[in-house]
């Protein structure tokens, strides 16, 4: 474990505010229904997990685990980016307002 009190004080805050920002996020996918925020909200628990496991595992280099948690969670945030972004074909109209 991380020998430094202070050091454990800021991974428990970082869990916890990850903790908060998915609670957050899943609120306003609740609100919405807007897949982003859902992704989000994942994506940070996932790094509030990381960080959690971090604080709990002995200082070694053979933690390459704990990257991989973390690249995972930017992953998904990259997806939610792109997943929103992502170009859509407008409905096609063929009624005689949109001729006019």
């Amino acid at each position: 474990m991380n020998t430094t009190p202070f050091n454990q004080f800021l991974l428990g805050a970082i869990v916890a505010c990850c903790g908060v920002a998915g609670l957050f996020f899943l609120r306003f996918w609740r609100k919405t229904g807007d897949r982003l925020f859902a992704i989000f909200a994942v994506a940070f628990w996932t790094l509030g997990a990381n960080w959690l496991a971090l604080a709990l595992v002995e200082r070694n280099e053979a933690r390459t685990w704990l990257y991989v948690v973390r690249l995972l969670a930017f992953l998904l945030i990259l997806w939610g980016i792109v997943d929103k972004n992502r170009a859509r074909r407008p409905a096609r109209r063929d009624s005689d307002e949109s001729k006019a």
